[in-house]
């Protein structure tokens, strides 16, 4: 059973947590170039937010499983995993309470006034660092599931 947990654990962040991630980081140069234009088109926008949003209700498959498999590896009281726990959902509250927020108020000024949008601008430029901290935190996610440090079993 262990295998199965893990390779929907492994499939399931490859498939949701990895467009999530392409997507928020394509999300902001794409934003500021639509702010600034002066006939702004919000097409690509609306695909990558649209992507951002669906991926990220069904990455919660990622952790389900991640304790489907430490429960069953009796590992859930390794520092390693804790910490990577912390930090899942601290990418989640990135992605809920941040990104997703600053990508849909870039969008609800696509058809506006060049004043509204550029009141807007200052939001596109924090989502460039807010979607990085995103990625880095399932960086450092993905290093601790591979190296394991503390880890006593096999």
């Amino acid at each position: 059973m262990n295998k199965f947990f893990l390779i929907v654990h492994i499939l399931a962040a490859i498939l949701c947590v990895g467009p999530i991630t392409v997507a928020a980081s394509m999300y902001p140069p794409l934003a500021k170039k639509m702010l600034a234009a002066q006939t702004p088109d919000a097409g690509g926008l609306q695909v990558l937010h649209r992507i951002t949003t669906v991926y990220a209700w069904a990455s919660l498959v990622v952790p389900l499983f991640g304790f489907a498999l430490a429960g069953s590896m009796h590992v859930m009281g390794e520092a390693w995993l804790i910490i990577s726990i912390v930090l899942t959902l601290a990418a989640a509250l990135v992605l809920a309470y941040l990104v997703v927020p600053a990508q849909s108020a870039v969008l609800a000024v696509a058809g506006g006034t060049p004043e509204e949008r550029s009141a807007v601008l200052p939001k596109a430029k924090l989502l460039s660092m807010t979607s990085g901290i995103f990625a880095l935190l399932w960086l450092i996610v993905l290093v601790l599931m591979v190296v394991k440090p503390g880890h006593h079993r096999g």
